[in-house]
């Protein structure tokens, strides 16, 4: 299974401390050593690297983990493959546009391999990942319920979380799905995240031993939500995404949180 991490924040923030511990799981303290990447938004423009090699040994991810890329939504993604063979056309996150908004996605778990037949109309993969297909169904299915951008945000949600729930019954669906401005994070067995706001505090990494007093990085107004597949520290209290539940995030700001009928 792979590892997410995704970023929510009120400001421009950079996530070095945070990606400091994912990436060691990329082959050290953890299997997940088949590639990985990240995606930073600036406005509506994307930065993002991939590589196929473990992130606990690159180059590019010990660069990305000193020098701080600020945004105010990333989002990243260690493979453990399962579908598909190693290499960068099938490393996540992937992206695509839809209204003007470049989408990123980025997903753990494994589908049955009928996503295969279900049509594509306009999004078509580029690699042979279960993955990135089910990201081309879900901006097939978004561009035929609204052709333009819909201006009531809890019904883009909502749709959202249907596309989930379907996908949810094929195979075990944990997902990150940004456009710059929301982060949508959606959970079938396992994703948690933090707010991180005023008073801030000193906090220590699980995965390599890194601690930072972020009473000194930032000021009392900044607010920053991570979310990971499992919690990247010991000090904090991180809340899980429940079964079924797709949290939506604005500015670090829980905007939608809605679960599965009952």
């Amino acid at each position: 299974m792979c590892e997410l991490l995704g970023m929510s924040a009120n400001v421009p923030t950079d996530i070095c401390f945070s990606f400091s511990g994912l990436m060691q799981r990329g082959g050290g303290t953890g299997p997940h050593r088949d590639g990985w990447g990240i995606a930073f938004y600036e406005g509506k423009g994307l930065r993002s690297f991939h590589d196929p090699d473990p992130s606990c040994s690159s180059k590019i991810a010990q660069f990305i983990s000193q020098n701080p890329i600020k945004s105010t939504l990333v989002v990243s993604h260690i493979r453990q493959a399962n579908v598909g063979s190693v290499n960068l056309e099938n490393t996540h996150p992937f992206s695509r546009e839809l209204w003007g908004y470049i989408w990123t996605f980025a997903h753990n778990g494994q589908l049955d391999k009928e996503i295969f037949d279900w049509p594509l109309v306009h999004y078509f993969p580029v690699g042979s990942t279960d993955s990135e297909y089910a990201f081309c169904w879900i901006m097939d299915q978004l561009r035929e319920e609204f052709p333009r951008r819909p201006t009531d945000s809890q019904l883009l949600c909502e749709f959202i979380h249907r596309c989930c729930e379907k996908l949810r019954t094929i195979g075990v669906f944990n997902m990150l799905l940004g456009e710059s401005n929301y982060l949508f994070a959606y959970n079938t067995t396992k994703l948690w995240w933090i707010i991180r706001k005023a008073p801030f505090g000193e906090v220590t990494l699980k995965d390599c031993d890194v601690s930072v007093d972020f009473k000194h990085e930032t000021s009392i107004t900044d607010k920053v939500t991570v979310i990971a597949t499992e919690p990247l520290t010991h000090d904090e209290k991180w809340q899980k995404i429940a079964t079924g539940e797709l949290a939506t995030f604005k500015l670090a700001d829980l905007v939608s949180q809605i679960l599965p009928a009952t």
